[in-house]
């Protein structure tokens, strides 16, 4: 039997990656032996999360050994070097690679790998995957492959946490040295240069949980799911947005459900615009389908998105969708979404008053038809396929 290894920061907490790393892993354990290798403290361990108990999955937790003062402050300067001064070509990005993650930390990660003996090991994020790359000579007997869970421009653009425009051409430089890499919409396959979509692949994110009762469309609430984190998923857009929707609106509420660095921020606007009673804040649970259910239409507000499984979700539980005009989400609903302006509060709350006024029953019935194609035994067929199980 095959030996499969997913590469993961984490896994063992809430997150959209973590849900689909695991629902991932747990399928094609049935097919071959599948080992995580986190990042993670042990102490936070917890596999009843996403049902890893579930499975026959083996969990690894691996650390870095820690780097002197000298070779960090060496590698310090090669990588603004690389940024900010050097031209971008195959052999400076291979400098900057071994730089940015140097030999001690290649040797650790390599040795961890080595020893499971596996068939192929799955870099999960575009910076593990990149790190597998730089490794990937070290590797005995297996294929190694990159699976991007952020989008192109969330990867790339001024000011993210990812990579950073100064880095495009280093990540295709590694990329290419890989296997396969997995990218989650083929509209950000079409950003790469043409060398570097002959290693990518897309497979989709399914649908991963099993959805509950399909909405009635009756409630008159709004819902928005995801980690608020720094911009990401447009939160604060949506609350202002609001506002200017409850001005001339006096019945419909909103429900954001999520847990991140930005909640504080939220609290603050929603204060601000008096809104404590139409807008609520829920912590992430693992029975979010009671929310989906109760809702009559999901928003997605996201200034930028890798998939959107939660589009995926909705439409699974029958919901209409508001959502940005991403290119990322066309791919996922097509023509099925009402769509508003990237980042424009105006365009949005236009929206979702024309969401108040939809014919929710004939929705609600084509949003679980589309939702069908992302159930999990097709994806999993794609994944099996590529890792040839």
């Amino acid at each position: 039997m095959k030996r499969i290894c997913f590469l993961v920061d984490s896994i063992f907490s809430f997150g959209g990656v973590q849900r689909v790393t695991a629902v991932i892993a747990k399928e094609l354990s049935r097919y071959c032996e599948v080992t995580v290798v986190t990042l993670e403290n042990p102490e936070d361990k917890d596999t009843s999360m996403y049902g890893l108990d579930e499975q026959n999955i083996c969990f690894r937790f691996f650390h870095y050994p820690k780097l002197g003062r000298v070779k960090r402050n060496i590698n310090r300067i090669y990588s603004f070097l690389y940024r900010k001064v050097l031209p971008h070509n195959a052999l400076t990005s291979h400098l900057y690679a071994l730089s940015s993650f140097p030999s001690p930390l290649r040797k650790a990660l390599a040795d961890e790998l080595n020893a499971g003996k596996y068939d192929a090991v799955i870099g999960v994020h575009g910076p593990l995957a990149v790190r597998l790359a730089t490794i990937r000579r070290r590797l005995t007997g297996m294929k190694a492959y990159g699976w991007i869970h952020n989008s192109y421009r969330a990867m790339f653009s001024n000011g993210s946490p990812y990579a950073g425009p100064e880095l495009i051409s280093h990540y295709e430089h590694q990329y290419r040295r890989l296997d396969k890499v997995v990218l989650l919409c083929d509209c950000d396959r079409k950003c790469y240069s043409p060398n570097t979509q002959e290693v990518c692949t897309i497979i989709h994110n399914p649908l991963t949980l099993k959805p509950g009762l399909p909405s009635d469309g009756s409630s008159k609430r709004f819902l928005a799911v995801g980690r608020f984190s720094p911009r990401h998923k447009g939160f604060d857009l949506l609350i202002e947005a609001f506002h200017i929707f409850a001005k001339e609106n006096n019945t419909w509420c909103l429900d954001i459900v999520g847990e991140g660095p930005e909640e504080e921020m939220y609290r603050s606007l929603i204060r601000k615009y008096g809104l404590e009673q139409r807008i609520t804040l829920h912590p992430f649970t693992k029975d979010i389908q009671m929310y989906y259910s109760r809702a009559s239409v999901f928003v997605l507000s996201s200034r930028w998105e890798g998939f959107g499984l939660v589009l995926v979700e909705a439409m699974a539980h029958g919901l209409p969708i508001v959502s940005s005009d991403l290119s990322s989400s066309r791919e996922v609903l097509g023509d099925f979404g009402m769509y508003f302006a990237n980042g424009d509060i105006i365009s949005l709350a236009a929206r979702l008053e024309d969401a108040t006024t939809i014919n929710h029953k004939r929705l609600s019935a084509e949003a679980m038809a589309r939702a069908k194609r992302f159930e999990i035994a097709g994806i999993t067929s794609e994944w099996k396929e590529m890792l040839n199980l």
